[in-house]
């Protein structure tokens, strides 16, 4: 009899998350909406359907008082450059609303520049404050902050009193501790549904067992898991729930959930499990084919400047799944696009302000996609950076592109139409990279210090035989730049190398037009199943022409002040 195996990875950092725990707002919503997030527990509530089409969102916020209420756009974070609608009931029930901009952490000022939020509607009921109002995801103006694809930052904050029009700038009373912030993908949130709609399913579970975690920055820890046998027939898992223990939320950081290749044979009795570097052999088998994978993220997040390391850490993170009672029609897999988890892909300046990275996958290594297509339903992206559909050297679309990108909120874009892959198309993936804030030179690599550029795309139906499509800078490039006449190639003494670089702003400039013309060499498959696939260099292509900013403004608002 076969035996299934599945190998965990759990990835150790220094981080926090903490969960959303659902609407709280006794009111119902004027309309049905896409999307809807709890941004404060049993204080304040929000609602929103992105229109593409239109460029425009449309929100709606419900905050527990009788004064006035805001949401924010912010650029990083804080009061600093954000972008508010404003606005209150007065006492004759009619909705005030308006746009605002903080230059810094002072009163926002109202924008005369242009309005560019508008009220739909609104009232006060039952203690609460509940706004429906709309803006375009850009809206042309300086003074505002645009919603972009990727991770966006929220700011919110409410009163106690309506704002006093008869005061000049029309005076708000400060908010004091009443405020917040939720970083969340506006345009392509997953809307993750309650724990509850499950309830009813049967689950296994896949956990560590009072792991002991080293006094170390990063550990990568494996363990490989024989799936459940108990079950009578074949089932489809159709959810999941990634369990971080909770004594350690502030150091998993991420989580990868491998399913081992069938063939693999191990002692039911002495399955292998450690440091994921130190057992890399005995899991061999099993480290390439993805079945889910998490990083953190979440509704709240804290990193320490000055951690202290406790030396008797036990760990009981893992992940839950929940079967289906019926089969269903497609198996989903993940898509894996970008360059190589290594320094032979990845070599970053420092003190740089723009560093581009392209990797590209030709139409050689997706000749064997399925017919007549994959349906791609979402992105993870594991870095700022686009991914672009190409086909008869012409970009058709972005993949996604993650303009906005917060290394510690990692979420699973839902993309707003699934889009569909063929034979022959062909990938273009382009991270971006910021390295100011470094003084040495930052390698690809898996730990929290390094880099990576990597895309996973959520399809179905699921390639047995296909992982991802990956390249790295050929060897004759490496040898070129080193100037080296050997006739082997040692990847490591190329790390060493790259370590002992002086910069100069020259040198960046020479840097950047090596990584442009340098010969590729490309991976793909899966696993026994891949192949090797040369590349002069990235292939020229046409690219998708910058779409001008225009704003329609027309038939929005209901009263402005």
């Amino acid at each position: 009899m076969m035996h299934l195996y599945t190998l965990s990875c759990i990835i150790l950092s220094l981080l926090i998350t903490k969960k959303s725990n659902g609407i709280s707002s006794p009111l119902q919503p004027y309309t049905s909406y896409r999307y809807s997030t709890e941004l404060q527990r049993n204080v304040a509530d929000l609602w929103w359907t992105v229109n593409e089409t239109r460029q425009e969102i449309t929100f709606e916020l419900h905050i527990k008082t009788t004064g006035w209420i805001a949401l924010g756009i912010s650029p990083a974070g804080g009061m600093k450059g954000a972008d508010i609608g404003l606005g209150w009931i007065d006492q004759g029930g009619q909705v005030h609303f308006q746009d605002r901009h903080a230059n810094g952490f002072s009163r926002p000022v109202i924008d005369n520049t242009t309005t560019d939020w508008f009220a739909l509607q609104g009232r006060e009921q039952n203690g609460w404050t509940a706004i429906q109002f709309k803006r375009s995801l850009d809206t042309c103006d300086k003074m505002d902050v645009s919603i972009k694809s990727g991770t966006n930052t929220l700011i919110f904050a409410y009163g106690l009193e309506d704002s006093d029009i008869s005061q000049p700038d029309g005076l708000i009373y400060y908010h004091d501790s009443r405020r917040g912030s939720r970083i969340v993908p506006l345009r392509s949130y997953g809307n993750p549904p309650s724990e509850e709609k499950f309830a009813d399913l049967d689950y296994f579970e896949f956990k560590l067992n009072n792991y002991v975690v080293p006094a170390i920055e990063t550990t990568y820890y494996c363990k490989v898991y024989k799936a459940p046998t108990n079950f009578r027939q074949r089932r489809h898992a159709i959810a999941r729930n990634i369990m971080v223990d909770s004594n350690n939320r502030d150091i998993v950081h991420h989580v990868v959930l491998f399913e081992c290749n069938p063939t693999a044979v191990f002692d039911d009795n002495n399955l292998p499990e450690g440091i994921c570097d130190e057992i890399t052999r005995s899991i061999s088998s099993c480290t390439v084919n993805i079945a889910t994978v998490w990083a953190v993220g979440g509704d709240e997040i804290t990193t320490y400047r000055h951690i202290l390391f406790d030396l008797d850490r036990h760990d009981n993170s893992g992940v839950r799944f929940y079967l289906g009672k019926e089969l269903r029609q497609y198996e989903l897999g993940y898509l894996i696009l970008g360059a190589d988890v290594s320094h032979s892909a990845i070599a970053i300046p420092p003190e740089t302000d723009r560093f581009i990275l392209d990797s590209y996958c030709p139409a050689e290594a997706t000749q064997n996609f399925p017919e007549p297509a994959i349906t791609v339903l979402a992105a993870f992206p594991h870095t700022h950076l686009q991914g672009r559909l190409i086909r008869n050297n012409k970009v058709v679309k972005y993949l996604f592109n993650a303009e906005s990108y917060n290394f510690n909120y990692q979420f699973e874009n839902l993309l707003p139409k699934p889009i569909e892959l063929y034979p022959g198309d062909e990938f273009a993936t382009r991270c971006v990279y910021s390295t100011t804030n470094k003084t040495d030179i930052t390698l690809g690599g898996e730990r929290t210090k390094d880099e990576m550029c990597l895309h996973y795309f959520l399809y179905y139906p699921r390639m047995k035989n296909y992982h991802g499509c990956l390249s790295l800078n050929s060897k004759e490039a490496w040898k070129k730049v080193m100037n080296s006449s050997e006739s082997t190639f040692d990847y490591e003494k190329l790390g060493e190398w790259l370590k002992r670089l002086k910069w100069t702003p020259e040198s960046v400039l020479q840097w950047q037009k090596f990584y442009n013309d340098a010969p590729r060499s490309v991976v793909a498959g899966l696993g026994d199943n891949f192949k090797w696939i040369n590349l002069t260099k990235i292939p020229e292509y046409e690219d998708l022409k910058p779409v001008e900013c225009k704003t329609d403004t027309s038939n929005f608002g209901i009263h402005q002040d």
